[in-house]
């Protein structure tokens, strides 16, 4: 029985991209800064960790040897599974966002610019304004410029609640994001706002659309919820997903997988709100795929409780956190599988900013008679074509699998 289980610790770069100047990232390692930080002490927080990164699991794929591939980077990495294969991989999509990062994974490198709001305040055109106000009938909006996420909640929160007027704002990613109360304005009224908005946005090429629905009644108490919706545009074309669900194979979509590729190519969709139930989801994911099928999920917290807040503790303790429920799923693996653990794209929390920053990805995993080092691969694409092998797809138009490096046909 051949299964595929593919999860992505969103954000979880390890530096080194060929074109960071580009992107202005130059210097930028989320795990290499991540595990200075905790080496140096800088990442201590009373009860939550305390001194160096401790994953021994992902040590144990190969993390370190990935961290060296992609950068020179070096961390003690222990002893290797004799199962694990390890390597890097380096972006060939245009930006650093989410949908490039994962629909690349999958097989179809992003090789158009997305379209981008200026970083001005109106950040908006005045006619896309004018028409989200108009047909999404609302009396106005608020924002309407680059911000954090919690930062600009807090800011014009209040005024939301009394006015009714939704918070609309972006970021350097190709990104509409709309904040408002789930009860003051409510939770289907804003799902609903955002697919009208979805549709006004579509001829300026932007990526994605986010519902980000909060709660509380002042600027102290406001708190994002686990609502969140991703209203994306869908790939232009046929992704891994696609191929799969064609063939008769489930595709189990864990957390905002299905969002993400604008719920193309899914079977079935499973969420949760964090990461710990979202890995609770993945587990039972494997337990349910059959022969043939893949579980691809997405472990978001790392982005956006961690990466996007710039807190280094906060990042180093949900790794090890993770790190201690990965034999959980390894456990699970038996002939046949391929269990494959990798990133899309970085969040440096030592980086200036607040946004993502443009890495190197690790690819690390294991399963069954498999084992070796894959070196660093010039397309996140080659994971994908790797599973399509795996499961028995013919080649797809981008990537190279690793397959048989890795002891695949053996």
């Amino acid at each position: 029985m051949a299964r595929a289980f593919l999860f992505v610790l969103d954000s979880f770069g390890i530096g080194g991209a060929a074109d960071t100047e580009r992107y202005g990232d130059t210097g930028s390692n989320t795990f290499g800064h991540i595990a200075e930080a905790c080496a140096e002490g800088r990442a201590d927080r009373g009860g939550l960790r305390k001194g160096p990164l401790f994953v021994p699991n992902m040590l144990s794929l190969g993390l370190g040897r990935a961290a060296k591939t992609a950068t020179g980077f070096c961390i003690d990495s222990g002893g290797l599974l004799a199962s694990a294969f390890h390597g890097a991989a380096q972006e060939i999509s245009s930006g650093k966002d989410t949908p490039s990062g994962h629909w690349e994974i999958a097989g179809l490198p992003v090789r158009f610019d997305w379209g981008y709001f200026p970083d001005t305040v109106p950040a908006f055109p005045a006619e896309l304004t004018e028409a989200i106000i108009r047909e999404g009938e609302v009396p106005g909006i608020l924002g309407n410029c680059h911000a954090p996420g919690t930062e600009i909640i807090e800011r014009y929160g209040e005024e939301h609640v009394r006015t009714g007027k939704p918070i609309c704002y972006t970021s350097v990613d190709s990104v509409l994001q709309i904040a408002a109360h789930e009860v003051h304005f409510g939770l289907e009224r804003l799902y609903e706002f955002c697919k009208v908005v979805r549709r006004l946005v579509d001829p300026l090429n932007i990526g994605r659309v986010i519902a980000r629905p909060f709660i509380g009644e002042t600027a102290a108490s406001f708190e994002r919820t686990h609502n969140r919706r991703d209203y994306s545009v869908p790939p232009p074309e046929p992704t891994l997903l696609d191929r799969l669900t064609a063939r008769g194979s489930r595709v189990i979509a864990v957390g905002k997988i299905g969002d993400i590729f604008a719920h193309r190519g899914i079977s079935e969709v499973r969420k949760a709100a964090g990461n710990m139930a979202m890995f609770d989801k993945a587990l039972d994911a494997m337990d349910d795929a059959g022969d043939g099928d893949l579980v691809f999920a997405n472990f978001v917290d790392f982005d956006t409780e961690f990466g996007h807040r710039r807190d280094v503790a906060g990042y180093a303790a949900a790794l090890e956190t993770f790190d201690r429920r990965l034999p959980e799923a390894l456990a699970r693996l038996g002939a046949g599988d391929l269990l494959i653990l990798t990133a899309d794209h970085g969040n440096d929390p030592t980086w200036r900013g607040t946004d993502h920053t443009r890495e190197r990805i690790p690819v690390i995993g294991t399963g069954p008679g498999f084992g070796g080092d894959i070196g660093l691969r010039t397309t996140f694409a080659d994971i994908g074509e790797t599973v399509a092998e795996h499961l028995g797809l013919a080649p797809g138009r981008h990537g190279t699998s690793f397959y048989a490096e890795i002891g695949g046909h053996a």
